[in-house]
């Protein structure tokens, strides 16, 4: 077990809201951030959740690194801006890493750029293959950031922004750094819809984590980022499990084994009981085979009483920024600043599947009693790459 690093600072751009107050009245109400879109997929209408806002403009010295990707995770960084230059000046730049998470990085920007070369024969003048690689996202956050300690990114799909947190605790603890900006992004683009699409996992309605009638995700986007101290905070890291099962390329171990892994292995880095845990985010896709196996995951190590919820219902499935996205929902219910005593509500249409172990979900009624303590939240992507993050207060 590594001691526990404070994370005193957290900016985010959703679905359900931009900056920590908007994001935790939407959280805490149930608020859906999904729009339809017809222009994703053709012939099809599907809800997605998309971040009505408009991003910032990237600095010119960095026009070689402009995409949308960049521009959110610009967003989430613009809001901790204070906080990040107060680092700086007491650790110094060259100790402050960047570790983040990205899986579509600026792809759709390259989308774009392709169907102006097949439309009018050439490729824009403003298109950079730059933008669209997937390590670009930390260069340019540290670029902006003008901080030079380690930099890279993490791609493991739907993990990615989770395993940063073990990352970058990993840097600190070995004196390569004194802090660390961790999160990521991750941006709707054609490329990936149409990709889950063609994997019959995306859903025509609204997704409908664990129910008897759930029939796929909706793809989110989202940029969030923390700051990581060894400095007392009023949300800590308490401890970070990962695993690797390997099971198929896109399905998962219907075991749950790598799931539990990863739990157990968060547990006890934390060196907590599963009885600790006050609430649990629940990776909750909301497609047929990952509720059955979190479900089954979940009740054999924690039973059926803990409260849980899948906060897809509210933002899609935000890809690799999903681990960041939802860790920062913990980080908002563990603030008192920010939290009423509340948990993050499951929206769904409340019909249970008889084959997926009983779990407590969260009601608006359970939401507004239940107390604040430990936190866990799962991120389980591709190829079997599982993590599990625990947050706690101080």
């Amino acid at each position: 077990m590594t001691s526990a690093l404070g994370i005193p600072a957290l900016g985010i751009a959703s679905p359900i809201g931009i900056g920590k107050a908007a994001v935790a009245a939407g959280l805490l109400h149930g608020r859906r951030g999904l729009v339809a879109r017809t222009d994703l997929v053709p012939g099809r209408t599907l809800w997605v959740g998309a971040v009505q806002a408009e991003l910032p403009a990237i600095p010119p010295s960095l026009s070689q690194l402009d995409c949308r990707n960049n521009r959110l995770m610009l967003l989430a960084l613009t809001e901790i801006a204070g906080e990040i230059r107060q680092a700086i000046d007491r650790f110094g730049a060259d100790r402050i890493a960047v570790v983040l998470g990205t899986s579509t990085a600026g792809i759709s920007n390259g989308e774009e750029a392709y169907l102006e070369r097949v439309g009018q024969g050439a490729w824009p003048s403003h298109f950079l293959y730059t933008q669209q690689e997937t390590g670009n996202l930390a260069e340019f956050a540290a670029s902006v950031l003008g901080v030079t300690g380690p930099a890279y990114t993490i791609a493991t799909a739907c993990s990615s922004t989770g395993k940063v947190f073990a990352a970058a605790r990993r840097l600190i603890a070995t004196g390569l750094c004194d802090a660390a900006i961790v999160g990521g992004a991750d941006t709707i683009g054609r490329m990936t819809v149409g990709g889950f699409s063609a994997l019959e996992a995306v859903s025509a309605r609204h997704c409908n984590p664990f129910s008897r009638n759930r029939d796929g995700v909706n793809i989110g986007e989202a940029g969030v980022a923390f700051l990581l101290t060894p400095d007392p905070a009023e949300v800590r890291l308490l401890g970070v499990g990962e695993s690797s099962d390997a099971y198929h390329a896109s399905a998962p171990d219907p075991s749950g084994r790598g799931a539990r892994e990863s739990m157990t292995a968060a547990l006890a880095d934390a060196a907590i009981d599963p009885a600790q845990i006050a609430y649990i985010n629940l990776h909750g896709t909301g497609t047929p085979l990952n509720d059955p196996m979190e479900g089954r995951a979940v009740h054999e190590i924690f039973g059926g009483d803990v409260p849980c919820s899948s906060t897809k219902g509210m933002t899609g499935h935000t890809l690799g920024a999903a681990g960041a996205c939802e860790a920062a929902f913990l980080w908002l219910t563990l603030h008192p600043a920010y939290n009423a005593g509340r948990l993050p509500v499951h929206v769904w249409d409340g019909v249970p599947d008889p084959e997926i172990p009983s779990l407590n979900l969260v009601t608006p009624q359970l939401g507004n009693t239940v107390g604040a303590g430990p936190m866990l939240s799962n991120s389980f992507a591709f190829g079997g790459s599982n993590v599990a993050v625990i947050l706690g207060s101080a």
